[in-house]
């Protein structure tokens, strides 16, 4: 701290002196009658060798500071678009370095090269079609590759996901994410916000959280008033109601019957072998568990406002939009110990964070992501649970021991298809 505000103090004091060296040269000139286009040649020699000098320093702190601060300790790309998304970034990095070094030497060469001289008039050069084409259509064509490959890239990653793709979202609130698992089926079980209840905070359909939602709409629940309960209220004579609580009542008993209209539409068309999609799910609250080489189809929704699922070390990010569905493909191919040698950080961890200001406690809204191989993901799996209370590997104990072999060799085959 102490070396810091020394550092600063000589900076201020640097400018200071500055400022009182260019006063005094103020002065002189107006001592000795001086216009201030009658420049002495020693000062326009003397600008013009400081150009130089500061274009020399100017260039090692840029390189000084790229070394230093210009990679950001996020490690490789733990991903396979996550490579090509870095592919893509250098590509930029590359092009926008090279322009600034020359533009930057153009400027400050020319600057020095051609400074004013006694007797030499300057050259009126006001325009030149050829360089206006170059200087126009260069910068057009570069804009241009880097498009065409951002939007390559995009779409690749945003895609139709691969049938073997395993099915996962991410549910996001504030303060939170939940991961759910497609289970054994690969296919999620849908969902519908009418039916969000304490017992149902992911809204999934089936025949009982369908008939659960009707309940607590017309009987009520734990801190829920019914529409029974707000009927008796309006309509008990016994008790005087103020005229906004009054409103209050009928708005809110308003809104619950045309919820129950469009919740009995549901249970009516509601077909019953849709549970079993549901039901073979697997909640994870705030963690996600991932194998390696594993082809993943990322959807991601939300409960409340906009938040966007951030993988810095995926290079990987979604808006989780509230009342649509966002998805991305997504494929990890080092493990979390694979990573931490990489990183030599015995510590190290993947995270998944919200990179939109969504409210009071955005700053603690993450969520661990592992990444396992295939015995580690297998052993994982064999603790996990499904929605309807069911082992998530439930296998008979006469073929257990030939299905987890069976799904060992599948994982392992899979982490192998990206290895080297």
């Amino acid at each position: 701290m102490g070396s810091k505000l020394i550092i600063l103090l000589v900076i201020v004091l640097g400018v200071i002196a500055i400022a009182q060296l260019v006063r005094v040269n103020e002065l002189t000139a107006k001592h000795t009658n001086r216009k201030d286009s009658d420049v002495p040649h020693r000062d326009n020699i003397l600008n013009a060798n400081l150009m130089l000098v500061f274009m020399i320093a100017f260039y090692a702190s840029f390189i000084w500071l790229m070394l230093k601060y210009g990679f950001t300790g996020l490690g490789p790309a733990a991903s396979t678009h996550g490579v090509e998304t870095d592919w893509l970034l250098n590509l930029n990095f590359v092009i926008i370095i090279a322009v600034f070094f020359l533009t930057n030497t153009l400027l400050f060469v020319f600057a020095w090269k051609y400074v004013k001289r006694p007797g030499v008039k300057a050259y009126f050069y006001p325009h030149n079609n050829k360089l206006e084409m170059v200087w126009t259509v260069i910068p057009a064509a570069v804009l241009a590759v880097i498009i065409i490959l951002g939007l390559r890239s995009w779409n690749e990653i945003t895609s139709e996901a691969s049938p073997e793709a395993e099915n996962v979202e991410i549910y996001s609130y504030q303060f939170g994410w939940t991961a759910r698992y497609s289970g054994m089926d690969n296919v999620l079980g849908d969902f519908d916000y009418k039916l969000t209840t304490a017992d149902n905070q992911y809204g999934i359909v089936t025949r009982a959280n369908i008939e659960n939602a009707l309940h607590m709409m017309r009987v009520g629940g734990p801190g829920e008033e019914g529409i029974q309960l707000i009927e008796q209220r309006l309509n008990d004579e016994t008790r005087v109601i103020a005229r906004q609580d009054r409103k209050s009542l009928e708005k809110n008993l308003g809104r619950k019957q045309r919820m129950v209209r469009l919740l009995e539409q549901i249970e009516a068309t509601y077909n019953d072998s849709l549970d079993a999609y549901a039901n073979n799910d697997i909640i994870v609250p705030d963690s996600l568990f991932l194998l390696k080489g594993q082809n993943y189809n990322f959807s991601f929704r939300s409960k409340d406002v906009i938040h966007s699922a951030y993988f810095p070390h995926f290079r990987a990010q979604m808006n989780t939009v509230p009342g649509m569905t966002t998805y991305f493909k997504f494929q990890p191919i080092y493990t979390t110990n694979e990573m931490r040698d990489k990183m030599n950080n015995s510590n190290f961890e993947y995270i998944l964070l919200c990179n939109k200001i969504c409210g009071g406690s955005h700053y603690k809204m993450k969520m661990a992501v592992k990444v396992l191989g295939p015995e580690d993901y297998l052993n994982w799996q064999k603790t996990k649970m499904t929605y309807d209370g069911s082992p998530w590997l439930d296998f008979s104990d006469a073929e257990r021991a030939t299905k987890e072999a069976e799904l060992l060799e599948k994982y392992q085959a899979i982490a192998a298809s990206v290895e080297g």
